[in-house]
């Protein structure tokens, strides 16, 4: 690991801790050039997914986790925490894994996110399928609360 300071080439580690469940490492390093000693921090992650995402109008572009966790972190707006936005990012990570196929739809990674979220936080649930079901009238939203004070009554 080269120095982002300096450039040298020769580096040591200096403490190692696991991150958000033992799914990443994070590493201090420091730099072994005499003159530097600079000290940086990297993480170590298991390679995301290798996989297309097919959007509603047949488009395809590569996954990115980073895009999945800012569009769950946009629904979530603060009423839920880092730790909770990862594990529904592994869970979503983990069932297209599951699936063993190279592309897969949009729709069916919303649909494990709505899943999630229904059961964290019916807010956050209620705005992600806002943007993703595209409600296009305040009556399809009403709609949807309905749904969700039905499903409430019955337990």
């Amino acid at each position: 690991m080269r120095c982002p300071y300096c450039g040298h080439k020769e580096t040591k580690v200096v403490d190692s801790r696991e991150i958000e469940d033992g799914k990443t490492i994070r590493r201090r390093r420091e730099c072994e050039n005499k003159k530097c000693k600079s000290r940086f921090s990297t993480y170590e992650q298991i390679e995301t997914l290798n996989l297309t995402i097919k959007k509603r109008d047949d488009k395809k572009e590569e996954y990115k986790r980073e895009k999945l966790e800012e569009s769950i972190r946009r629904a979530t707006n603060k009423r839920l925490d880092e730790a909770q936005i990862a594990q529904i990012v592994s869970v979503v990570e983990f069932e297209i894994r599951a699936k063993d196929k190279g592309e897969v739809a949009a729709k069916e990674i919303g649909e494990i996110i709505l899943a999630q979220l229904k059961e964290k936080d019916e807010v956050s649930y209620l705005r992600f399928a806002s943007v993703f079901k595209s409600f296009g009238t305040g009556k399809r939203f009403v709609k949807e609360l309905n749904k969700l004070e039905e499903k409430q009554k019955k337990k």
